[in-house]
């Protein structure tokens, strides 16, 4: 097991948690360049030497949060359409569960559209590596998810399920890029667009 690993099965009393939350609240409303490492230590109470128990650098924190999000997402998308037996059906279940957030998870979906760059070259240490990895990892495990759906509801075939997948993902990750909880339109509305649009690519 590795060191990443132990932490995410850390203690009650781990403060890895409430770095987490302290982050994506940073993060998501302030932005990564602006929020300082000692303003993350101070919220959660403790000293900024003691961050590095958990995590190495303040980007180690960001790629977590982006894995921690992406895997959010994977599991949230097979627990809601694990028992829908129509595949268009539940290709809408799906679209209509990634904007079922809390507005914690609505900044993480935010954290993760704004630094995806972060994810195509090699970090420096090996930490923040794993971290990267797992979360490309992740993110081919979504697309295939996404891809196998689309196929199951397409039965005549046609454009390429992996592409379609990514058109349909990006339609529904963009919308994090400006959403904002007290803005002119609802996460309710918005669902209900994107549904209806990826039903129609699909169709």
């Amino acid at each position: 097991m590795t060191v990443d690993e132990q932490e995410r099965t850390e203690s009650p009393r781990s403060k890895r948690r409430m770095i987490l939350d302290a982050a994506i609240d940073n993060f998501g409303g302030v932005g990564f360049e602006h929020t300082k490492w000692a303003k993350i230590a101070d919220e959660v109470g403790i000293g900024q030497t003691a961050l590095y128990h958990y995590f190495e650098s303040k980007v180690h924190c960001l790629l977590t949060i982006m894995s921690t999000e992406l895997e959010r997402s994977l599991e949230r998308t097979r627990a809601v359409t694990a028992d829908v037996e129509d595949p268009t059906e539940r290709i809408r279940a799906a679209v209509a569960a990634a904007f079922d957030v809390t507005q914690r998870e609505a900044l993480q979906a935010r954290i993760l559209m704004s630094h995806q760059d972060l994810l195509v070259g090699e970090r420096p240490s090996k930490r923040e590596e794993a971290e990267r990895g797992r979360a490309r990892d992740l993110v081919r495990e979504i697309e295939h998810e996404w891809a196998g759906m689309i196929k199951a509801a397409r039965p005549k075939g046609g454009a390429d399920e992996v592409v379609l997948a990514r058109l349909m993902l990006g339609m529904i990750n963009s919308v994090w890029r400006w959403y904002r909880p007290k803005g002119a339109h609802p996460l309710t509305e918005i669902s209900g667009v994107v549904v209806d649009s990826c039903a129609r690519l699909i169709a």
